[in-house]
């Protein structure tokens, strides 16, 4: 792949567009302008692909003293983690649509604004039904900033200059997995669980702020799709006719179950089955988290623009494949009896190993995409989202004694996450993300788009 900024990408993009689709950006567009403000929007960015993990993560801490307080099984507290993930799932599949529509601006905007009223609702839920009710609107609304996030990194950037900049982005985002759970553990030291989505309200009260300061619109009206609803849907519908953008997608998909089956079931099998405490947990929980962040900056900067992405990928997911074996002989007592340092090292292993499979995949899945980028986000995003949301629930379902489940699922996710990007994706075959684009006639050509 060669290394492609946004003007130069608007020279390379000869894909044929629909009646509704935008024309390419140009060097006098205002993303020049966007690209001068370099450090902040880079900021506010990895912010924005910051909020999910902390929206997950900063919770996490507390899921034992939320069951104990609402009096309910783990497995329903569970469910509060999977209708966030479900609503940021389907919330992208509107969100981003209209981003191509509308711009980046006004729907990140009001995404914004909703979420932080919701997370104030969630913290004075009274129920466990209306947390659960009020943490799918959370997901709906914050949706917004991850998949606008991601279509303004495409509206910026093209080929490995793109990879680079998604690898910077887990710097920022990645350190949210490592801060979330500390900040929970200490809020629980202060305040009950509820404490815990008042942080997040102001959290996200103050990156609303800064958007709306510091984000400009970095989709001109030029360059915007002028269809409907059933537009959008014919664009979807292009996008996953092609296969290898399928492929990525389905490949990040189930590499994030992967992830999300160690988010949702690590506060039971490391503070329940092992015995740490919160504060331990969230320890644990941040090393994982360094390790992520720094694989992701050796991808970044020292293996995009040297190595073929596919290679590095397969070499991740084969990474992620080895933990989840692993883990799985552990805990079902392959190897006798094992303490949580083996366990944890694994997880270690399998986290790390994120840093280079998720920036490569929506790389590789983007740069394909350059006339539709918020759909393509959306796409993105909503099988990420709806696979962990269904792996979630499955890592509780023998209780909270055993750690077989987890392992297991994550397993699976992992087969299936190699099989679609070796199937799919057929990194062996030789090929161009723009001559894909722009050829009709090829089968893995997004018809339609």
């Amino acid at each position: 792949m060669s290394e492609r900024g946004p003007a130069t990408a608007a020279s390379h993009d000869s894909s044929p567009a629909s009646p509704s689709a935008p024309t390419p950006p140009t060097a006098t567009t205002p993303l020049t302008a966007a690209r001068r403000t370099g450090l902040l929007v880079t900021f506010i960015l990895g912010g924005l692909t910051a909020l999910p993990p902390l929206s997950m993560d900063m919770y996490l801490p507390a899921l034992p003293q939320v069951t104990d307080a609402l009096n309910s099984p783990a497995a329903t507290i569970q469910l509060t983690l999977t209708a966030c993930l479900a609503g940021m799932a389907l919330g992208q599949l509107v969100i981003g649509p209209m981003s191509d529509k509308w711009g980046r601006r006004r729907p990140l905007l009001i995404g914004m604004v909703v979420y932080v009223l919701a997370t104030a609702i969630c913290a004075l839920a009274p129920t466990t039904q209306l947390l659960i009710s009020f943490r799918l609107l959370q997901g709906l609304a914050g949706a917004a900033a991850i998949v606008i996030a991601r279509a303004v990194v495409r509206d910026l950037y093209d080929g490995d200059e793109m990879a680079r900049f998604f690898s910077t982005l887990m710097l920022i985002s990645g350190a949210a997995p490592i801060i979330a759970p500390l900040i929970g553990g200490q809020v629980l030291r202060f305040a009950d669980w509820r404490g815990v989505f008042v942080v997040l309200t102001v959290v996200g009260a103050v990156l609303t702020l800064m958007v709306w300061r510091g984000l400009g619109e970095t989709l001109p009206p030029e360059r915007r799709h002028t269809g409907g609803v059933g537009s959008a849907l014919r664009t979807m519908r292009g996008l996953l006719g092609d296969r290898v953008f399928a492929g990525y997608t389905l490949t990040g998909g189930f590499a994030f179950a992967a992830l999300f089956s160690y988010i949702s079931a690590s506060p039971f099998v490391v503070q329940e089955i092992y015995g740490a405490s919160p504060q331990a947990f969230a320890l644990l929980f941040g090393l994982n988290s360094v390790g992520l962040i720094l694989v992701g900056q050796i991808n970044g900067k020292l293996l995009v623009g040297r190595v073929s992405l596919d290679k590095v990928l397969a070499v991740g997911l084969t990474v992620v494949l080895a933990a989840t074996v692993a883990l799985l002989l552990m805990s079902t007592g392959v190897f006798g009896e094992v303490g949580l340092t083996p366990i944890a090292a694994a997880l270690f292993v399998l986290m790390s190993a994120m840093g280079v499979v998720l920036p490569n995949t929506n790389a590789q899945a983007l740069m394909r995409t350059p006339h539709a980028a918020g759909s393509a986000s959306a796409l993105l995003g909503t099988s990420s989202f709806l696979i962990g949301a269904i792996a979630s629930p499955l890592v509780g379902i023998a209780g909270e004694d055993t750690a077989v489940p987890m392992a297991l699922v994550q397993l699976v996710c992992a087969l299936l996450a190699l099989s679609a990007f070796s199937g799919l994706c057929r990194p062996w075959q030789s090929r161009s993300a723009s001559a894909d684009l722009a050829d009709p006639a090829d089968d893995s050509s997004p018809a339609g788009v």
